[in-house]
């Protein structure tokens, strides 16, 4: 019964932690979170969170990429 309860909860808070991965990468390229999601909703870049986070700490400068093109998108 634990496991099935915890399996749940590890997806919680692994989506939170990737949500935050993001947030402070989005801070450092001077965008926000919600900003960088809706450009990319409206871009048409189906790119999710997982990949996001790991794109912010491994390639910084690929994730600069990815928010310059949601921001010219947002406006």
């Amino acid at each position: 019964r634990y496991a099935t309860i915890h399996r749940k909860l590890n997806k919680r808070n692994f989506r939170a932690l990737w949500i935050a991965r993001i947030n402070a990468a989005c801070r450092l390229n001077g965008t926000k979170y919600s900003e960088l999601i809706h450009g990319l909703t409206t871009a048409g870049a189906p790119i999710d969170r997982k990949i996001l986070a790991d794109l912010a700490v491994n390639d910084p400068d690929g994730f600069a990429r990815i928010v310059k093109q949601a921001t010219a998108s947002n406006t």
